[in-house]
Formats: structure tokens, C-alpha cells, sequence
């Protein structure tokens, strides 16, 4: 709808592609992708064609697990310095509908602070503290059209 940056997500849905957003940062990666456990390739890959069993990879046979981050696992390098360089360069950081507690993509909105961006939270719940953050609080779904109509009438 207008000049996006970068869209970053800790969601693990694939929602945000399938709503259209080209290269969405999924810092905690995708469940519509496997990862192999040997050499840890991802791709794109239909593990009904598991046939009962379980899903292999193709090259070199060992198994193929989801292309999330567990508990106690690192994010990925590259999709998470893609992510804090975009929090370091953008002019407005909008942080919607999380808890801000999941580290370290809760230090997103501080890094574009500290940057010079202006920091906008939108949540129904309590605000990081980060010195001159707008908190608009309330639902998503309610607060972000009115907000696109006056930006892109």
C-alpha cells in the first residue's frame, strides 16, 4: 500500500505471504518449509509425499524437520541481521500486537529508536519503555485501517 521497508514476523504461519508481502523477515522461519537435520538445506516441500512414513530429504535422506525456531534454538543469522539493519535505517517502526517480550526481537523497536525512527506500538497491552513511543492502544484489526486510510486515502 505504500513505501514498506521491511515487514519482520515472528509468526510461523505464512500468513503475511499469503496476504501478498513479498519478503516477509520470519525471524522464527516458516511451517510451510522443511529443513534438513543433516545439512540443514531448506526448501519448499510437500511432506505429504512422505508415503506413511517419515519426511526425508531428497539428497541425502535424513530427516526433514519443520523450518521453525524451538525453544533454546538461535534465530537465523541472515534473516535476523536483515532485521535489525531495517530496524537501524527505517524513518518509522511500527511494532503491532506482541508482547515484547521474546528477545531478541523484542529489542527491535529500541534498536530503531536509538537509530532516530519514530517508534509506534499498537497493543492492547503495556507499552516497552522506550523514550518517545506513541502507544496506541487497542486492537489491531480496529486501530491499523483508519491509520492506512489517513496515510493512503
Amino acid at each position: 500500500m505504500g513505501p514498506v521497508l521491511a515487514l519482520i514476523t515472528q509468526n510461523v504461519d505464512g500468513l503475511h505471504r499469503r496476504a501478498g508481502s513479498r519478503e516477509p523477515l520470519e525471524l522464527h522461519g516458516n511451517l510451510f518449509r522443511t529443513r534438513c537435520t543433516r545439512e540443514g538445506t531448506v526448501r519448499e516441500v510437500d511432506v505429504e509425499d512422505a508415503d506413511g512414513g517419515l519426511p526425508r530429504c531428497p539428497d541425502c535422506g535424513s530427516l526433514l524437520r519443520p523450518d521453525v525456531v524451538w525453544f533454546g534454538e538461535a534465530l537465523p543469522g541472515p534473516v535476523l541481521e536483515r532485521a535489525w539493519n531495517a530496524a537501524q535505517a527505517c524513518e518509522v517502526f511500527f511494532s503491532i500486537g506482541t508482547s515484547h517480550q521474546v528477545y531478541p526481537a523484542a529489542a527491535l523497536p529500541a534498536v530503531a529508536a536509538t537509530a532516530g525512527a519514530k517508534v509506534v506500538v499498537i497493543d492492547p497491552g503495556n507499552a516497552p519503555g522506550i523514550p518517545g513511543l506513541t502507544h496506541l492502544r487497542g486492537r489491531a484489526a480496529e486501530l491499523l485501517p483508519p491509520l492506512l486510510a489517513a496515510a493512503w486515502p
